[in-house]
């Protein structure tokens, strides 16, 4: 009989250990899931910033802007980036990669995609996380907005935008 214990005793060791494997690869998939749709999302914003410096070299005069760092002039540069850009605040369209795309992945992704967005045509302007989440049509609660600031922090934490001053964030 203790070769049959021994072997029981092995079999629920061994089912414990696969069971600990699993939530650990389960929770390890999940934020690799995350950082593809990242990675995604950034590769997204990076070719839609290529295209767009390709026109405006194609156009220097539509390249001269002037900006500035006060409030009333960031706030103006906000709304012309919101109001020149409107996918920004519209769902984006589907194309092949977010098809394939759960819809946890696409919903990351597509605020990181609309921030960076948002810089590629906010040129240095200095921007608070408010008025992101204003241009993005995402200043309902507050809630929101620090979804937003979440992000902000996050892409500096990941050198895609800088932090300007306390609050204040630009594109690199």
């Amino acid at each position: 009989m203790v070769p049959a214990t021994r072997a029981a005793n092995n079999i629920e060791n061994t089912a414990e250990s696969l069971q600990e494997d699993l939530a650990r690869l389960e929770l390890q998939k999940r934020a690799l899931e995350r950082e593809l749709a990242a990675v995604a999302a950034h590769l997204d914003s990076v070719q839609r910033a290529l295209g767009a410096l390709s026109v405006l070299m194609s156009d220097p005069a539509g390249a001269a802007r002037s900006t500035s760092t006060g409030d009333a002039d960031r706030y103006h540069d906000v709304k012309a980036v919101a109001e020149t850009s409107p996918s920004l605040v519209e769902e984006s369209p589907v194309d092949s990669t977010s098809r394939s795309r759960t819809p946890e992945q696409q919903q990351y992704g597509q605020l990181t995609e609309q921030i960076i967005d948002f810089f590629a045509h906010a040129a240095d302007s200095e921007v608070r996380a408010r008025d992101v989440a204003a241009a993005l049509g995402r200043d309902t609660d507050s809630g929101s907005i620090n979804a937003v600031r979440s992000t902000l922090d996050r892409l500096v934490g990941t050198s895609r935008i800088q932090r300007a001053g306390r609050g204040l964030y630009r594109a690199l």
